[in-house]
């Protein structure tokens, strides 16, 4: 058992498509802000070695609507969890610039969030993503 838990949230009213790209620019917010997440290469039985996983498992919960997201994003940072945000109009971004560029223009509360990333403490991060149902 873990002593963190890292979860996802993503706005269950998007396109798959874009479901997909948000978890997973949020799973390498993770990766890149803790490498003591990171797991070792996998090999196969033909000695090829290929990328390694994070070492423990990533949770993925959908909010059903904005309020659940702003809900969520406020606990966690109420709790002081480590969060990593993507918002709608990054969708229309081309380049790390222009994502910076673009969350920038914007305060905390007008970020219209259709992504979360938290990680932190299994109780504070439970605490936090109260009422969240998993992702289908």
């Amino acid at each position: 058992m873990h002593d963190n838990k890292i979860v996802i949230i993503v706005k269950d009213d998007l396109k798959s498509w874009q479901k997909l790209n948000v978890t997973a620019f949020l799973a390498s917010a993770i990766a890149i802000e803790f490498p003591e997440l990171h797991g070792r290469h996998l090999i196969t039985a033909s000695s090829n070695k290929y990328l390694p996983f994070l070492k423990q498992p990533v949770l993925v919960y959908k909010a059903e609507d904005i309020n659940q997201m702003q809900r969520v994003f406020k606990r966690a940072k109420e709790r002081e969890l480590h969060i990593g945000i993507y918002s709608s109009q990054l969708f229309e971004t081309m380049t790390e610039q222009d994502n910076l560029d673009e969350t920038a223009r914007y305060t905390d509360d007008e970020q219209d969030l259709v992504g979360l990333v938290i990680y932190g403490e299994n109780k504070k991060v439970n605490k936090a993503i109260d009422g969240l149902k998993f992702h289908d």
